[in-house]
């Protein structure tokens, strides 16, 4: 109290009140003969967002990790760009926008089509809003979705933000960010970086640091939590840590997690995972205090991240994002839930005393169901990401046969590769035998005559074991296969089936055979009942009795 009367008598003021006076930051611009920029790392694409935005007469400018990687020597995977002009005046300058989301409105300018698309995502400078003059609803985004249609900057019970669509200028655009490192702009046609909150300074110390007070942060937007888990464990191989400051309240406010939507959260558990640092951000997780309490799935997760098969499905999607190949999170979070799966399959393949046990694929599908129940739930157990996980399930028995025509359709499915990678993985970590993965490999990518010999030589194969029939092939035709109709009785002679029922026909006379033996008795015909008469009483598609 001293202290901060005699600052105030000199005219001095705290650090602290300073920052609170001043939110905003100084702004520097930074040349390229300082911050030293590569300018050929920009992805061209953004490079057109940028131009295209400033030839209309709005600033414009490269924000984010895409500037924070560029400041570190990295080519970023992805862009974003921050500008002056609103989301409908963006979505009016190129041909393939899109504008997206609530709580946060911005566009996506897509480049390309399928896999080979790229989206460049474009946001509007936002201003600094004070969440206590927000407007405040009672209840969340989904039970408060009428309400919050017509508001631009409104708050939850607790201070979360759920509606943040208020523009302003590029000072306070950056205050609102979270991290410093991440709250700098780069324009790429001066080669001049804007830095407010010494991100500058802050990425040549590797450190990472909330802006203004974490915990008002962290309560803002909970899911900031998350990312600042992600940041640590993408960046820790680089030297970053976090400031204590940053790192202080972030375990203890996970319990604000509680509110987020299960969409979201799962969401930020799939970035945490197929990132390219899967392995690193579990032990961040738990670094942090953080191992349990974020997501049930998470949760499971991490528990099983040291099992040997869960370990490699991480290391598999690890290496995939280094290598810039597509990564699925159906085929990873299949691995995930496999030991769940894989137990109950097992258990209901035992047959209880007195009765059978049940087809193998019905097993499997009774335990997948139960599986889906228990971890998944209705967020993404609903829809194609889980059908693949189902898909890829069911396809392991599948890989056990391998004569016939099963492994010619099973290797056409969409979805073989995944199935195929799965059972790799299996055969690793020695659950099935690793000829089996071998076979596979080969047969998908034979030709379709050494196809036909590999099935050939498997069915030779499976015929020489102990105990196997004698089953031959057997060419197709009507000599092998004869009519399955029993033989015509010899004591017999056929009857008209036209004739009339009145008195016998010439057909029907008693004949004796040159032998001698005793004559064949005569056939009585019996009377033809009236058409429909028989499937009126038999029922639809089956004869019906005769008399």
């Amino acid at each position: 109290m001293i202290k901060k009367f005699i600052n105030r008598l000199l005219g001095k003021g705290d650090a602290s009140s300073t920052s609170r006076a001043n939110p905003f930051g100084k702004r520097e611009d930074v040349p390229a003969s300082v911050h030293g920029i590569d300018r050929s790392l920009v992805d061209q694409r953004a490079l057109d967002v940028v131009h295209t935005l400033k030839q209309a007469g709005f600033d414009a400018y490269l924000v984010g990790g895409a500037v924070r990687d560029l400041l570190l020597g990295l080519r970023p995977k992805d862009f974003d760009v921050a500008t002056s002009a609103t989301p409908e005046q963006v979505k009016g300058l190129f041909r393939r926008a899109f504008i997206i989301g609530r709580r946060f409105r911005i566009v996506h300018v897509v480049y390309g089509r399928g896999r080979e698309h790229e989206v460049i995502e474009v946001s509007t400078f936002r201003a600094y809003m004070d969440n206590a003059a927000a407007e405040q609803v009672a209840g969340n985004e989904r039970t408060s979705k009428g309400e919050l249609a017509g508001m631009k900057h409104a708050v939850d019970a607790s201070g979360r933000v759920l509606r943040d669509n208020v523009w302003g200028p590029i000072e306070q655009d950056a205050a609102r960010r979270d991290f410093s490192i991440n709250a700098m702009y780069y324009d790429p046609e001066t080669q001049t970086v804007v830095d407010f909150h010494h991100g500058i300074r802050d990425a040549k110390k590797r450190t990472l640091r909330m802006i203004g007070d974490a915990a008002t942060r962290y309560r803002e937007d909970p899911v900031r939590i998350i990312r600042a888990v992600r940041f640590g464990a993408k960046l820790s191989p680089l030297g970053f840590t976090f400031d204590p400051k940053t790192l202080g309240p972030l375990a203890s406010s996970h319990t604000l997690l509680a509110d987020v939507p299960q969409s979201r959260l799962f969401d930020e558990m799939l970035k945490l995972l197929q990132t390219g640092h899967a392995l690193a951000s579990i032990e961040q997780l738990k670094a942090v205090g953080l191992g349990k309490g974020i997501y049930p799935l998470l949760d499971v997760v991490v528990e099983r991240a040291d099992d040997e098969f869960v370990k490699l499905a991480l290391q598999d999607t690890d290496r995939r994002v280094g290598e810039n190949k597509p990564v699925a999170p159906s085929f990873l979070l299949a691995c995930v839930l496999w030991a769940d799966v894989r137990k109950g399959w097992m258990q209901r393949l035992q047959p209880r005393p007195g009765q059978r046990a049940p087809a193998p694929i019905a097993a499997l599908q009774e335990a997948v169901d139960d599986a889906f129940d228990a971890r998944v739930g209705d967020v993404s157990g609903r829809g194609k990401l889980g059908a693949d996980m189902r898909e890829i399930w069911m396809m392991q028995p599948r890989f056990d046969k391998r004569v016939g025509t099963s492994p010619f359709s099973l290797v056409d499915q969409p979805r073989f590769r995944a199935g195929f990678d799965f059972l790799r993985l299996r055969a690793q970590v020695g659950e099935v035998e690793e000829e089996l993965s071998h076979w596979w490999e080969t047969f998908s990518t034979a030709s379709d005559a050494m196809r036909e010999d590999m099935v050939d030589a498997q069915r030779r194969e499976n015929l020489a074991k102990p105990g196997a029939g004698k089953a031959r092939r057997v060419k197709r035709t009507e000599a092998d296969h004869p009519s399955s109709e029993p033989a015509a009785d010899p004591r017999f002679r056929a009857t008209d089936e036209e004739g009339d029922d009145d008195g016998p026909s010439e057909d029907s006379a008693e004949v004796v055979p040159a032998d001698g033996s005793a004559p064949a008795k005569k056939r009585r015909r019996r009377r033809r009942k009236p058409s429909g008469a028989g499937r009126a009483e038999g029922g639809a598609g089956e004869p019906g009795p005769i008399d």
